[in-house]
């Protein structure tokens, strides 16, 4: 397929666009779930999710091994054949599509909530998804540029946020340390897992396929993770640090609440929007990604030479599901508690273990070529 050959991407872009992707929706909602499981200790929650977060990766960078130079609807062909191989590939676009459709929902809603209640939902999601659209279209390589323009400024606002917010600490809130045991710990871990690492399986569209220099690439797609995880820790440490566990588990979006709380002299306050601002980078990657997997995979399975065509109808379908897949907020938290985790292990983990399995399996008996 010659879609995925003309694009190469240095191993810096790839860190890049693995970061913002790692931190994507995290940040703004990570610490209330967090918070709402392992209380106090939610910021322990965090530290162990990152670290359990380079499992997937190692995974991901496993099949990259056996299967060089192939992007994840290949290796599904390649390995199951046309017709098993073709469900496999189907299961996975119908997850990237429900991706990009529910990160456009969470769009609209802050927006609609938090900045502009008085602007209709779908005028907000259809001009972003114009956008992600427009990114897509432009392709790869360019969203990649955008991501090394873009990540002086994510940095710079977010040490602007830290250091406003360091007046603010109380030490108290995160004592006693410990204290609610290990399986909430680990609850609370998992949920960090399943939201920022385990969805990484879209990258196998990108990784090894579509970068320069592949080894190289598999050292930093997880030294990539761990960075997007030292954000979502500070974030969740600074949200029970200040706003406290209780208050941090009832917000929806607890680090925009958080960025309320700057008030330096009674002359810098007001300045949440520094955290929209760091939202918005991440989660128009995170979505243009999610988007891109979608397109490509779909013009792969097609066997089309080129996915733009797609990229048009197909935004059309995610800014309609939008509206859609979540009826009201209750639901939405309803189902990322309850039926996202283990919608996302057997996407991110179960499904790449049995692509691992059944490669090495060929490879040992020398069908694999």
């Amino acid at each position: 397929m010659e879609i995925s050959r003309n694009v190469k991407l240095s191993v810096r872009q790839f860190s890049l666009l693995v970061m913002f992707f790692t931190i994507g929706t995290t940040i703004l909602i990570i610490p209330g779930g967090l918070a709402l499981v392992a209380k106090q200790d939610a910021w322990i929650a965090a530290v162990v999710g990152v670290i359990l977060g380079v499992l997937p990766v190692l995974l991901y960078n496993s099949i990259g091994k056996l299967l060089p130079d192939l992007t994840l609807i290949e290796c599904n062909e390649k390995l199951f054949g046309k017709w098993i191989g073709t469900l496999f590939s189907i299961l996975f676009i119908f997850f990237a599509f429900i991706g990009s459709a529910t990160l456009l929902f969470y769009v609209g809603n802050f927006m609609t909530t938090q900045v502009m209640p008085r602007t209709p939902i779908q005028y907000i999601n259809i001009l972003f998804i114009s956008i992600v659209v427009m990114g897509v279209r432009l392709g790869l390589e360019t969203i990649a540029r955008a991501a090394e323009v873009f990540f002086p400024w994510f940095l710079v606002l977010f040490l602007v946020l830290v250091i406003f917010l360091v007046p603010e600490i109380e030490i108290k809130n995160i004592q006693p340390v410990f204290d609610t045991g290990v399986k909430p710990i680990m609850q609370a871990a998992l949920s960090l897992v399943g939201t920022a690492s385990l969805t990484l399986i879209v990258f196998l569209m990108i990784v090894p396929a579509c970068v320069n220099n592949p080894n190289e690439a598999r050292k930093d797609f997880i030294a990539a993770v761990l960075l997007g995880g030292l954000f979502i820790i500070i974030i969740t440490l600074l949200s029970i640090l200040i706003l406290g566990s209780d208050t941090t588990a009832r917000q929806l979006y607890p680090s925009y609440v958080l960025a309320k709380k700057i008030n330096v002299g009674n002359f810098v306050e007001r300045i949440e929007s520094i955290m929209a601002g760091l939202w918005f980078f991440t989660i128009y990657f995170k979505m243009t990604l999610y988007f891109y997997a979608a397109v490509v995979g779909l013009a792969q399975v097609l066997k089309l030479r080129d996915y733009r065509p797609l990229c048009f109808p197909m935004g059309m379908l995610v800014a309609v599901y939008s509206l859609v897949v979540y009826p009201n907020v209750v639901y939405m938290l309803e189902w990322d508690s309850t039926v996202f985790i283990p919608y996302v292990i057997s996407i991110g983990f179960i499904f790449p273990l049995i692509i691992l399995v059944t490669a090495w399996v060929r490879k040992k008996r020398g069908s694999l070529s």
